[in-house]
């Protein structure tokens, strides 16, 4: 696995990418600190999303953690004296991790958090910001700001609620205690849990099936997701129409009707 490199940003190896059958895989990793993410770990990930969302080859993203003891368990606090030793450092951390955070909600192809153990704290953020969550029975939920003192932003706290609503994001984060996968499936904070030795595969297979479908459709989608989260008065919904109407005149809706009288599986283009 390889990730592009810029001048901007220098890329790291705690940040893995590959794309192999139409799916972006990133992988945090940082096993030794439970895929805590640093914070070159925040930069490149803006980086490594733009570069999916501009390849046609890759029509779904999937991100996951190193090994299997943790999806990610929060930031990597180790780096917290020197990278947030000053209200200048502060803004800059802050910076990273947000630009990640909406580089994640913003992106254009379909996303997948396949938790495995830990996702904690800022593993919880980046997971709710991916569309979906798939998750193993192994896998622990939590936000442990109740039991640091840290504050946590409007913007952090909105997502949670779009994702589970306000009751239970006020649980999360009054508790701060460790939820399992079960009781994060009662909330809606992940879509399915599976056994720990078929996470993998199960996501892998359920990755090719939106791989293999309409790429304009799955856009159209993903936009109308991205402008239903927005505030009503920020909806670009002319935009969204436009996307719609493309499916209607693509060679893939054409493709889609002669599949299906043929009845065979469509082989769609994204043209």
């Amino acid at each position: 696995m390889n990730a592009p490199a810029t001048a901007a940003v220098p890329m790291t190896d705690r940040l893995l990418f590959e794309k192999k059958d139409g799916i972006g895989w990133i992988t945090f990793n940082n096993p030794a600190r439970h895929n805590a993410v640093s914070f070159e770990m925040w930069l490149a990930l803006p980086v490594v999303l733009a570069d999916f969302a501009a390849d046609p080859a890759v029509r779904v993203v999937v991100l996951k953690g190193a090994g299997e003891k943790a999806f990610v368990a929060g930031a990597d606090i180790s780096q917290f004296k020197e990278k947030r030793s000053s209200e200048d450092a502060v803004q800059a951390y802050n910076k990273a991790a947000d630009d990640a955070s909406k580089a994640l909600q913003s992106c254009p192809k379909p996303t997948i958090a396949m938790v495995r153990g830990y996702c904690i704290g800022g593993g919880t953020a980046i997971a709710v910001n991916c569309d979906m969550r798939i998750a193993s029975e192994d896998a622990k939920f939590g936000v442990p700001a109740g039991k640091l003192g840290l504050g946590y932003r409007f913007v952090g706290i909105k997502r949670l609620a779009d994702v589970v609503g306000p009751a239970f994001t006020a649980e999360i984060f009054f508790t701060a205690r460790q939820f399992t996968a079960q009781e994060a499936l009662q909330m809606n904070l992940v879509n399915r849990v599976v056994p720990a030795a078929e996470l993998e595969k199960y996501v892998t297979d359920y990755a090719s099936t939106i791989a293999g479908n309409a790429p304009l459709t799955i856009a159209a989608v993903k936009r109308a997701v991205i402008e239903y989260l927005k505030d009503p008065e920020k909806r670009d919904l002319d935009a969204l129409q436009a996307m719609v109407d493309a499916c209607y005149k693509s060679e893939d809706y054409k493709e889609g009707q002669t599949a299906f009288m043929e009845k065979r599986k469509p082989v769609f283009k994204g043209i």
